[in-house]
Order: C-alpha cells, then structure tokens, then sequence
C-alpha cells in the first residue's frame, strides 16, 4: 500500500486514530515501539496513527492488546462497564472493522474484562480472490472458528481447509492464517479470540 496515497477517510477512522495516539504517549512507547509490536513498517504505523489510512482489524487487536485495553476503548473511547453479563440482539453488534469485502461485528463489547472477544464476521464472495494466494495475519494467543453460512476457503500456515456451515477450526493465531468465500456465495463465522500473554514495557 502507498501510504503516500490520498484516500478519503471517515471521521470515525481519524477519531480512533488519534486514541492510539494519545495511548501510544500515554503508555510512553514510541512510533518504532508500536510498530514492531503491531508487525508493520514505521511508515505504515505512521500512516494508521495519523489518520491517512484506514485502520486493519488485526492493527487495532494489537493496539489493544499492548495497551492493555478493551476494543471498545479504542472504537470509541469509552470503557466497558458490564461484569455480569450482556446481550447483543440479532443483527446487531459493534462495528469493529470493516475491511474491503469484510463486515467485523464485536458481540460483547460492553462486557468488561473478558477472558476472549467473540466476533461476528460476514465475507463477501469475491471470484477473483478464488485462484490468488489468501491474506493472512499473525496475532498473539489462540482462535476458534465456527462457520454459520456458506463456506470458507481457510489457511493456516501452509495448510488450506474448506469449511462448510457447522464446521469449526481451532488454531494458535500466531501461526499465518487467512480465509475468503467460497463456493460462490457470501458466508458468515463466529470467531472467538482469546488473547495470549499481554505485552509489558521494555525497560
């Protein structure tokens, strides 16, 4: 990606990129800091940071994950509140990420200190995605995935899975792994993240 690139960006965007900013000070790491923690380029961390470009799920799951914070304290600056318990009516959920072809929904944003972050993901089906390598990303701890409709093409590592509705995967989600559409038609999973051993402060 250029970051050089003009792209229009929603306020919204800008808004949680200047949370990470204001975190990233608070927490008293610096731009090279975060960068490696979140595995991009100095310019690319640069560019989310300030707002130029828009901001990828697993960038912003491990912001929050080094700053020790919920989701939801950086989509919209505010904490979770709810220990007991919470609910999250059918369609609805908070928009966590949407990347292109890629709707991320957090099913309990508001519960507090949660030991994982159940998600709702819905993939467009997109055929020229079909016969080219499949994106995939690293993050700390482990991940489990349960596919409600449709089906989806799933690597890990130098493994490919075809995972049909009822079908689930479970995986460290440190090793690479990514999943499309498959079958020629939008499906939707239930990922559940459990984050693995949060960050400390280099000395």
């Amino acid at each position: 990606m250029d970051v050089a690139q003009a792209q229009h960006i929603p306020d919204q965007v800008r808004e949680v990129a200047a949370r990470i900013r204001d975190l990233r000070e608070i927490s008293g790491y610096t731009q090279e800091e975060m960068a490696r923690f979140t595995e991009v380029t100095v310019d690319m961390y640069r560019a989310y940071e300030e707002g130029r470009v828009d901001l990828p799920f697993t960038f912003l799951h491990k912001c929050a994950l080094t700053f020790r914070v919920e989701m939801i304290d950086l989509m919209e600056g505010r904490s979770a509140q709810l220990s007991s318990y919470t609910i999250t009516r059918k369609g609805a959920g908070e928009v966590t990420a949407r990347e292109h072809g890629i709707d991320i929904r957090n099913l309990a944003p508001m519960f507090r200190k949660k030991i994982s972050e159940p998600y709702f993901v819905r993939y467009s089906y997109e055929p020229e995605l079909q016969d080219k390598p499949i994106h995939t990303t690293t993050h700390s701890g482990q991940e489990f995935d349960y596919i409600l409709s449709g089906a989806l093409k799933v690597q890990v590592g130098d493994h490919v899975e075809l995972l049909r509705e009822g079908d689930s995967i479970y995986y460290d989600s440190a090793t690479p792994h990514g999943m499309i559409a498959a079958d020629g038609r939008t499906a939707c999973s239930w990922p559940w993240c459990c984050p693995g051993r949060k960050r400390k402060k280099e000395k």
